[in-house]
């Protein structure tokens, strides 16, 4: 199947229920339907053939979802800007993946210059929202064009989406997620999250990421998205008791935000079913204030941009079972291996290893991307010895239980985004002032791990903490910043003098298990 044939099925189950609700309104699976035949009309108009590359750059917002069902109906491959991103790495991403249209939200209206200064393969610009300076809007684009389906055919081995996935200098790689890898994500998640009532989805954290990937495979299932713009602890909340939610992905962060909140106990959570977090740690302690707040509904997954979501799962009566039976070691796992995807443990030589024995995390199945785009050395590198390497160091006990030990790359987990710490590191040895520097993430309550920047000076300089952070905030964004500035008189290095960045996490990890 298609990508866009799951949406289509669940508009043949359930066309009049809503399909996307956000503050602009409700609109049916039929109406939106008859818009994405529009979409990928108007496309093919503008000369966007099957598998050219169409963008879209925007907050939370249906219309937005709705660009790219209409992107897959036209045969087209969509690909998602991070609006938590640097300009420069959005325009890098443009014209890395040859985008030739760009969908764009006014907010982020004020990078329309630079776009057009620097990405110059896009053909066509058109305002999502309204009509912005050089640019059509989506309904007067639209207007013109006839809802009737194109029926674009497509193979399973096609590529539907460039996913991007992060890099250590700071150039992310655009992995090709192909028709039956999201066919592959979707059985699992069906498979692995039955449910037994239509589904009703809230999405909170950015639909570019993780909560946009699971409203795809509820669509099927005729689900109802409720789409808010951003989440905010009790916009969440009020929205899972308004709508009577059955389904939602956050990050640890935010639940942890959400138990703190003063009006925690205000709203109504009984019609969740699922729970979803992952990409960050939880600890017990907070798994036991969610489970008492939002009722047994808690469930991990664990998956890359390269192998979405699926990989692994813990579900809900795991959570108990674990908590209950007082195995609680379970829970710093990130469950097992979904059931249409293989997981193992390698060691660098590419032989497969037993319980409890560490090696590097590696799955294979149609859930696996076909590749990097246009990165062939990358891409072979990612299947040796014909498993995809997720770059994560692990171990499977004798249950089949996955746990994440480490980072091969050294990549840190906070709030549930990835950082790279080679990224932050380049931005701090432009400072005059820094002779040398390690950036690693530290335990943190809330976000799981925290961007902490340990740096050693060149002799007799002198520059204050809020100085290295406002400046990295400024190259990079917050989300990437460090949250802390430590000065060492001293780095750990190795006989060639690297400095040793795994000796520096140590410190801080002292009789912690940092697990996903």
């Amino acid at each position: 199947m298609r990508l866009i044939d799951f949406f289509d099925r669940g508009a043949s189950i359930a066309p009049t229920r809503p399909a996307f609700i956000d503050e602009n309104g409700a609109l049916t699976y039929r109406e939106a339907q008859l818009q994405t035949y529009q979409i990928a009309n108007a496309l093919m108009s503008d000369d966007i053939k099957p598998g050219d590359v169409v963008a879209i750059y925007s907050p939370n917002d249906a219309r937005a979802f709705l660009c790219m069902l209409g992107i897959l109906r036209a045969g087209a491959i969509y690909v998602n800007l991070n609006g938590l991103s640097p300009i420069a790495e959005n325009v890098y991403v443009l014209k890395d993946r040859d985008a030739r249209l760009l969908f764009i939200h006014s907010e982020f209206e004020r990078h329309l210059g630079i776009i057009a200064d620097q990405a110059p393969k896009i053909i066509q610009t058109v305002g999502i929202d309204q009509p912005l300076k050089g640019t059509r809007s989506l309904g007067s684009w639209l207007s013109r064009y006839p809802e009737t389906d194109p029926d674009i055919p497509r193979q399973p081995s096609d590529v539907a989406c460039l996913f991007s996935t992060g890099g250590t200098t700071g150039r992310s790689k655009a992995a090709m997620l192909t028709n039956q890898v999201f066919e592959t994500m979707i059985a699992n998640a069906n498979t692995a999250m039955p449910h037994q009532k239509p589904p009703v989805h809230l999405v909170a954290a950015p639909f570019t990421h993780a909560a946009g990937l699971a409203a795809l495979w509820l669509l099927p299932l005729g689900a109802t998205n409720v789409i808010v713009a951003g989440p905010d602890p009790e916009t969440v909340m009020a929205a899972i008791s308004r709508y009577k939610v059955t389904t939602v992905f956050l990050p640890p962060t935010m639940i942890y935000m959400m138990l703190t909140h003063p009006r925690l106990n205000d709203f109504n959570y009984s019609s969740l079913d699922y729970l979803i977090y992952g990409a960050a740690p939880m600890s017990v302690d907070k798994l036991k204030q969610a489970i008492t707040a939002f009722g047994p509904v808690l469930t991990q997954l664990y998956g890359q941009a390269e192998a979405p979501m699926m990989c692994t799962v813990m579900s809900p009566s795991e959570h108990i079972r674990w908590l209950e039976t007082g195995e609680q070691d379970r829970l710093a796992s990130c469950g097992r291996p979904c059931l249409f995807t293989d997981l193992a443990i390698m060691s660098d030589s590419g032989s497969l290893l037993g319980p409890d024995e560490r090696g590097e995390i590696v799955v294979r199945g149609n859930l696996v991307m076909a590749g990097y785009y246009k990165n062939q050395e990358a891409s072979a590198a990612a299947r040796a010895y014909g498993w995809h390497h997720t770059g994560d160091i692990g171990e499977v006990d004798s249950a089949g239980y996955v746990y994440i030990l480490d980072r091969k790359n050294d990549m840190i987990i906070s709030g549930g985004f990835n950082i790279y710490p080679g990224e932050i590191e380049q931005v701090l040895w432009a400072l005059p002032e820094v002779q040398d520097c390690a950036v690693v993430g530290v335990p943190h309550d809330k976000w799981g791990e925290a961007v902490t920047a340990v740096v050693e000076l060149v002799e007799g300089a002198v520059i204050e903490e809020k100085t290295i952070i406002s400046h990295c905030k400024a190259k990079l964004g917050s989300v990437k910043a460090p949250k802390t500035v430590l000065f060492w008189d001293s780095l750990p290095r190795s006989p060639v003098g690297k400095v040793l960045r795994r000796s520096v996490r140590e410190k801080f990890w002292v009789g912690r298990k940092r697990a996903i």
